[in-house]
């Protein structure tokens, strides 16, 4: 009975020593005027935000996969990295650089945009259990430029790290996030007159740049009972001179059509392509929806982010850029395909540079990521 005893001690020593380490990155949902605020919106639903089309998910499934995925889910080799040359501004007065994942810098017509930033070593709570990085980032925080705004998607661990905002909140630069969102940076100490919090379809501007909210269909939560408590959203990033349209991260939804028709042309496309699988198709585009939704936005290149960076899914680490380079292809879609760290400067025309190595994957026919509720 003792040594039981001894164990169960242990057991739960190290559970109380994992939420002490998680407490604080988990966050805080929204309260007091925020939530007053959030549920006026038209997007929530009784307790909570809702999709307009139904988010359907195979839970069996998706637990099934997660354990016995594809091979392949990880490199077995270091992915070559690039550290950007960011001294002078960009020639052209647009500047996309990718860190990996989605963290991704803007140079737009003067200012500079940092989107979804994770430098954290996890996407997780717990520095020590969660997803693990492939790669280290090309840059840490303090050789950045000067950032004039950070944008947030939503508040999953991927999107939104708490570790890189325990510097963040030191900056000047303004925050934007999605309705609701603002709950966990003013928990972790970030000032309220600089978050800027929108409903979808709302517009803000900083200086001469405009910035609107977009419909995606995803959903939020960083931990139990927090599910969609906050918003999930893309944006459009409108400069005097250019325009860069971000997913964030969603499923198909028939309101691309309207992004399109609302703020397109844009330069650039920065799309969400990994992560997916049929039993998660209502959050997540997977390769194939995510050229649609490009045609949809109207925009002139399009620079896959979401993939490369996290094993957060079933299938093969390199198998979101094979199906869209291929897809690509076939739809004569200019695409560029940046290393972890590289700037582009986007022209219009696409450039694809394969450095990830030629490993086995699954075609569209063969794995399929279709989203539920599209007329047909």
């Amino acid at each position: 009975m003792k040594p039981f005893l001894i164990t169960l001690g242990l057991a739960l020593v190290g559970v109380l020593l994992l939420l002490w380490d998680a407490w604080v990155p988990m966050g805080k949902r929204p309260w007091g005027e925020r939530l007053e605020r959030v549920s006026k919106s038209p997007q929530w639903k009784g307790k909570s935000f809702q999709n307009p089309l139904p988010e359907k998910m195979d839970l069996w499934a998706a637990l099934k996969r997660s354990f016995f995925g594809e091979p392949n889910r990880n490199p077995s080799e270091p992915i070559p990295v690039q550290k950007p040359d960011l001294k002078k501004p960009p020639k052209s007065g647009l500047r996309v650089t990718w860190f990996g994942h989605s963290s991704t810098l803007i140079e737009m017509d003067g200012l500079n945009i940092l989107i979804d930033p994770v430098w954290g070593e996890r996407c997780s709570p717990s520095a020590v259990m969660g997803p693990k990085r492939f790669h280290p980032n090309p840059l840490e925080l303090s050789e950045l430029p000067k950032i004039d705004l950070v944008v947030i998607s939503h508040d999953h661990y991927d999107h939104l790290d708490e570790p890189t905002f325990r510097v963040i909140k030191g900056w000047d630069a303004k925050v934007l996030v999605p309705l609701g969102v603002g709950s966990h940076l003013e928990y972790w100490g970030m000032p309220k007159d600089r978050l800027i919090e929108l409903d979808w379809w709302e517009e803000s501007k900083l200086g001469q740049l405009k910035l609107a909210c977009l419909p995606a269909r995803h959903f939020s939560g960083r931990s139990i009972g927090d599910r969609n408590m906050t918003l999930w959203s893309g944006w459009a990033l409108m400069g005097p001179k250019h325009r860069v349209y971000y997913s964030g991260d969603t499923a198909m939804t028939p309101q691309v059509v309207e992004i399109g028709k609302k703020y397109g042309p844009f330069d650039a496309a920065l799309i969400e392509v990994g992560a997916y699988h049929q039993a998660w198709a209502d959050v997540h585009l997977g390769p194939e929806q995510a050229l649609a939704v490009f045609k949809a936005v109207k925009a002139k290149v399009f620079i896959p982010v979401h993939w490369g960076t996290f094993n957060l899914a079933p299938h093969g680490w390199t198998e979101p850029i094979e199906r869209l380079v291929a897809g690509a292809a076939k739809l004569k879609v200019p695409l560029v395909t940046p290393r972890p760290g590289e700037s582009v400067e986007p022209t219009g025309k696409g450039r694809v540079e394969r450095w990830w190595p030629k490993l086995p994957w699954r075609t569209a026919e063969e794995s399929p990521n279709v989203s539920s509720g599209l007329e047909r």
